[in-house]
């Protein structure tokens, strides 16, 4: 179902600003000129989920528009237990915070979110914020559509699969993504045992997503035709909830786990490879097949390279940017700048050393102290503290990889446009020179700014108030 008005339990707050008369003549002159900008047509703008846009973003950005939904998102999970007695863990972090915000996509000049609130999904204008679509499922829609080639997919606690035209909002095909309807109670209406609670990507006219959180009632992991949402192929996971937003390579996928560690499936067959090592969470980064996740129980990030399930390196923090030279982190107090490549290339050379030094030891304990193998222990024992001085050195030269570090109180999302690193904090969010860490500008949003989408020289902040801000150069207010 849809239709061209918003719902009547949507309250429609669009505060429109002119923009100033230069700009708006150009853009009627240049007509599809924003069509050459690059659009954020998933979540966090690509299946690495990089958080990445080439697109710079203005110097000062002021509000063009704003959205405000009557009713808050209806996140499915309220928050961590205050602590772990049995591993005597306190102040846990959140690690299944996926669905706290309506996270906004972009493609072709139009702005599209789910809602958890009204079981929707909404197509704006991105510039002036002006409704023109509306489309209704029978569930929470919890998780940002991916726009491709005209086509808007999204998942729905439903349990089904959608495909709608991205321009009109039309239904192109709809399919369950498990072979039979069953509903349960859940988060206050009726959901299916199996509700879709990842995200769907899109990739070579393949969907792939997961249906089911619950393990004894089976996850499914499938692949469905883009074109009329046929199956392709189906795994059932007996042991892994799936929930989150799901990253790919050219042949893997990678399935979040809530609590749990994620997955490393087939892309072919969606048959398991592993499950890498680490402490759970939601939030992943895909970055030259090292899968980067958290941010666990004390905001903690795992760094984990193709083909392996230990991990190379943790970080202390909630999210990470990673572009080809630098790699930012971002905890609840500080955004920190590393020399990507430096410390790779120590982190790598660390592991090394630490698993030659694990071997060493075990060789020097079996020997004991047997008779005539003192020269042996001996050997060993210097091998070992020339390895010690080593591991120092790289450690060492690892906090030196450090560019700059600035304090923050904008912890709760991040993303970088150009060479502007946008985060997003309570009431606020921030915009800070890449290069320097030094604040170019804030700005003031509704409630706790979780999403962040950058596309066609604006930033689109989606908060925990069910707010939608839209921050554009040279914008001012009009009366409504």
């Amino acid at each position: 179902m849809n239709s061209s008005l918003p719902s009547p339990s949507v309250a429609v707050d669009v505060r429109r600003r002119t923009l100033p008369l230069l700009t708006t003549l150009l853009t009627l002159a240049l007509g599809t000129a924003s069509a050459f900008a690059t659009d954020w047509p998933t979540y966090r703008h690509d299946y690495s989920r990089s958080g990445v846009s080439p697109d710079p973003l203005p110097k000062s950005p002021t509000e063009a528009w704003s959205w405000q939904s009557q009713h808050p998102p209806q996140p499915a999970w309220q928050g961590e237990a205050k602590w772990d007695g049995w591993n005597k863990v306190y102040d846990l972090k959140p690690r299944q915070i996926f669905d706290r915000a309506f996270h906004v996509v972009v493609a072709a000049n139009r702005a599209y979110f789910g809602s958890s609130a009204d079981d929707t999904v909404r197509c704006l204008d991105a510039r002036t914020g002006a409704p023109l679509w509306t489309f209704h499922t029978e569930g929470p829609v919890r998780l940002a559509p991916s726009v491709v080639d005209g086509r808007a997919y999204f998942g729905s606690d439903d349990g089904c699969v959608y495909c709608v035209d991205a321009a009109t909002g039309k239904l192109t095909w709809k399919t369950r993504a498990t072979p039979v309807d069953r509903r349960i109670p859940g988060n206050g209406r009726l959901i299916s045992v199996w509700p879709v609670r990842t995200s769907l990507v899109v990739q070579d006219n393949t969907i792939y997503t997961t249906a089911g959180m619950f393990p004894a009632e089976g996850v499914h992991l499938v692949a469905l035709n883009a074109a009329d949402g046929s199956e392709k192929w189906r795994q059932i996971q007996s042991d892994l909830p799936a929930q989150g937003y799901l990253l790919a390579s050219k042949s893997r996928l990678y399935v979040p786990a809530g609590r749990d560690n994620p997955a490393v499936c087939d892309l072919q067959s969606g048959k398991r490879v592993r499950v890498v090592e680490g402490a759970g969470g939601t939030y992943a980064l895909l970055t030259d097949d090292m899968l980067v996740f958290g941010p666990g129980k004390t905001g903690q990030l795992g760094a984990v390279e193709d083909g392996s399930s230990d991990q190379l390196a943790t970080f202390q923090g909630n999210h990470m940017i990673v572009t080809p030279t630098r790699s930012y982190l971002h905890s609840d107090t500080e955004i920190t700048a590393l020399d990507r490549a430096r410390y790779l290339e120590l982190a790598r050379e660390r592991k090394r050393l630490t698993r030659e030094q694990g071997t060493l030891g075990k060789k020097l304990k079996a020997l004991g102290n047997k008779p005539g193998t003192e020269a042996d222990r001996t050997a060993l024992q210097a091998q070992l503290a020339d390895l010690g001085r080593k591991l120092d050195d790289a450690t060492q030269g690892m906090d030196q990889c450090l560019l700059w570090k600035a304090p923050s109180t904008w912890q709760h999302c991040i993303v970088l446009a150009g060479d502007t690193l946008v985060a997003g904090g309570k009431d606020e969010v921030v915009g800070i020179d890449a290069t320097t860490g030094k604040v170019a500008w804030t700005r003031k949003v509704t409630g706790r700014a979780y999403g962040i989408a950058a596309a066609d020289g604006a930033v689109f902040v989606s908060t925990d108030q069910g707010s939608i801000h839209c921050l554009r150069q040279g914008a001012t207010q009009a009366s409504n």
